[in-house]
């Protein structure tokens, strides 16, 4: 899990210094020309007003969240959600645990579009010689499965769930997203994360790499990725955002780490800042990208090169975000409450 970054809005409020009321003057008696008869009486001091605090200031609250068109329920630590167009459904990594625990207990959930979980259990670390630790990043090219697990890449049926291999990557320590092209290439983001005693702390690891017959390549391995998390094919290049930085940008695929002291060598290009830190899933809707942050609970809509604009606010841990591009319907997968959220955009 990763930690819930605070937005400087919720810092506590100075208390506040409590007041008193001031005793009202003495009165001087007006001069006489006779010598008084009686010396004049004082009048009496009125009592000070008791001393009031001026009350604190409420904490703000927090926007209400949306409600979900629909909820899957029974989810153990849902990391991602991938719409499987071909056969109208979609599918979610169960890590079961902890994101880097080799536990061989992590499963691939199948659920249906009207709110059915049609398969709890559709592919089980551990049963029918399946290995299947911490799930993350899903992605389907030619009737298999990839998962993204760790330090290595499974692969399976994607029609019957039985296993077909894997591709270890070496180096790697936190495998996280996959894209997939039409060509049958798939891409990974090694995020470069490891637990530390109270927190994850990188590992310098930061890396993409390219998965193709059976063998894992590095595209490109630079701390300056910014802990890369999402990532996602399009025709006009891989895009990249950033779990370190608030940032999408796109990956120069041909990135020659001997040349990055070359100033007309980039590792990005398109670099686009989004509003909230932390980010995790990215989707395409076809004519915009979907992000979500784990920093500011919200899942932001916009353009590479353009703003990001929040669509859907106070949605807590939002993790891998699937996209069904026949309802127009974005998936949450609820890391930390163990559901899955559907939200119609229209």
């Amino acid at each position: 899990m990763i930690r819930r970054i605070l937005p400087a809005a919720a810092l506590p409020f100075l208390a506040l210094a409590c007041g008193g009321g001031t005793p009202p003057a003495e009165t001087t008696p007006a001069p006489s020309s006779t010598a008084p008869e009686t010396p004049p009486t004082a009048a009496p001091m009125a009592s000070a007003p008791a001393t009031a605090e001026t009350p604190k200031p409420e904490a703000p609250k927090e926007p209400t969240p949306p409600t979900p068109a629909l909820v899957w329920k029974d989810m153990a630590t849902p990391e991602s959600v991938l719409y499987d167009e071909k056969n109208d459904r979609y599918l979610v990594s169960n890590i079961n645990g902890k994101p880097l625990d080799a536990d061989n207990n992590g499963f691939i959930s199948e659920l249906s579009p009207d709110g059915k979980v049609t398969k709890l259990k559709f592919i089980e670390g551990g049963q029918n010689k399946v290995t299947l630790n911490a799930p993350k990043g899903l992605a389907i090219v030619k009737g298999v499965l990839y998962v993204a697990d760790i330090d290595h890449v499974r692969l399976f049926d994607a029609k019957t769930g039985a296993p077909k291999g894997d591709v270890e990557v070496k180096g790697a320590t936190f495998l996280n997203d996959l894209a997939a092209s039409p060509d049958g290439k798939v891409y990974v983001t090694d995020s470069g994360l490891k637990q530390g005693e109270k927190d994850f702390e990188p590992t310098g690891t930061d890396a993409v790499y390219l998965i193709e017959k059976g063998k894992a390549t590095a595209l490109a391995t630079s701390k300056d990725l910014n802990r890369p998390n999402g990532i996602l094919w399009t025709k006009a290049g891989l895009l990249v955002n950033s779990f370190g930085a608030k940032e999408i940008y796109r990956l120069n695929e041909k990135y020659d780490a001997t040349k990055a002291k070359d100033p007309k060598v980039a590792l990005k290009f398109d670099v686009t800042e989004v509003p909230g830190p932390a980010l995790d899933g990215l989707v395409s809707t076809g004519d915009a990208l979907l992000t979500s942050s784990w920093g500011t609970k919200t899942i932001y809509k916009g353009k590479l090169g353009g703003s990001f604009e929040a669509v859907l606010v106070n949605v807590k841990a939002p993790a891998d975000l699937g996209y069904d591009t026949k309802r127009k319907r974005v998936l949450v997968p609820r890391f930390l409450d163990n559901q899955v959220d559907a939200y119609d955009l229209k």
